[in-house]
This record gives structure tokens, C-alpha cells and sequence, in this order.
């Protein structure tokens, strides 16, 4: 399934560190599975982790959540501007960054939109969504299909939600946001500047 992506929101930051984006979350509230359904625009939540904008380089686009067990976690863009899926089978390991730097740079984003991307194109669901307990907390969370990796969830506000990637083997946690597609992007601003 392919459909012409809207211009992304620009990406934000609101923590200084892993700490404090931690201690952001763990103040916001629960999301229902129910209230997952539909397509998200994701972004940046910077919080110095070396994963941090990569996603963007590769022209991440989101992800879709059409019920419990149907679920596209990897949306990309493609060069026309095209939304596809990809297939969940790569562990994103920042310790590539760190042996490869070059794979976090606008070049490899190139690379990947030409020769990776069109191999990676899925029509079959990654990756369920379900309940599940973080940091005391029972919210709405993804769980892929083939990667040890778990995306769980918190609201910001109506339109926004802050995710939290819990990978095996990589201690730090990855921060990103979800901002329902066609929402106002001035909502999530104002939204950030309450907390």
C-alpha cells in the first residue's frame, strides 16, 4: 500500500538527557490500545542518544496501527514520497554508529532510499499492540513481530503521545513521539511547552 506522505512535522527536543526524558514520561499518563488506531507521523525527541535524528535521515515517515495484530512499525517515505512499510528484521544497534558514523549521515540516507528501501517493502503486519507494564505503569505498547524490541507509550496530549523503545541489549532508551496524522502541529508545541 502506497500513499503520498504529507510534509513531516520538524523534529523537537524537551530533554537534556535519558534522566530527564525518563522522569518526563513516567509523569504522563496511560494509553489505551484503542486510542493507537490510525497513522503517526514520528519525530525526534532528542535526549543524546546516538540513535538520535537517524531515523530521520533515513526518511522515517511513522507508523500505522489498524488493530491488536496489524500493525506497520517501520513507515518510510520513499524518494518519490510515497509511504510504504518495511519489513522489522534489523535491530537498529548504536554501536553501528559508533564503529560507522558514516551510517548516520544524509549519504547513507541516500543509499538506503536506493538500493535498501525497495527490498524491504512489506504488505504483511510487524508487530502487535498490546497492554503492557513499564516503569509501573500498564499503557498501550508495540511489540515486534522478529526483533527483540518493545515501543512503549505515554500521552503528551490528544494528538501527541512520547514512545520509549526498551531493546534488548541496548541499555539506553530510545525517545520518540507519535503525533496522530492531520493533527495540528501547533497543539503539540503548545503541549510541550505545559510540561
Amino acid at each position: 500500500m502506497q500513499t503520498t506522505a504529507p510534509v513531516a512535522p520538524p523534529a523537537f527536543s524537551a530533554a537534556a538527557g535519558t534522566e530527564e526524558g525518563l522522569a518526563l514520561f513516567d509523569r504522563l499518563p496511560a494509553v489505551e490500545p484503542k486510542e493507537m488506531l490510525g497513522r503517526w507521523l514520528g519525530g525526534s525527541f532528542a535526549t543524546g542518544h546516538p540513535l538520535d535524528g537517524v531515523l530521520e535521515t533515513f526518511h522515517w515517515y511513522g507508523k500505522a496501527f489498524r488493530g491488536p495484530d496489524d500493525v506497520d512499525p517501520l513507515l518510510f517515505r520513499t524518494a518519490g514520497g510515497a509511504v510504504v512499510p518495511l519489513r522489522a528484521t534489523l535491530l537498529p544497534d548504536p554501536r553501528w554508529l559508533e564503529r560507522w558514523p558514516w551510517l548516520g549521515t544524509p549519504a547513507a540516507g541516500i543509499l538506503f532510499q536506493r538500493l535498501a528501501l525497495p527490498l524491504w517493502i512489506t504488505h504483511h503486519p510487524q508487530a502487535r499492540l498490546r497492554v503492557v507494564e513499564h516503569r509501573g505503569v500498564a499503557s498501550a505498547a508495540m511489540l515486534y513481530d522478529h526483533l527483540p524490541i518493545v515501543d512503549v507509550f505515554r500521552r503528551l496530549d490528544a494528538h501527541t503521545l512520547l514512545g520509549v523503545m526498551d531493546a534488548r541489549g541496548i541499555s539506553q532508551p530510545f525517545f520518540f513521539t507519535l503525533r496522530r496524522e492531520g493533527s495540528d502541529v501547533a497543539s503539540r508545541a503548545s503541549s510541550l511547552q505545559k510540561i
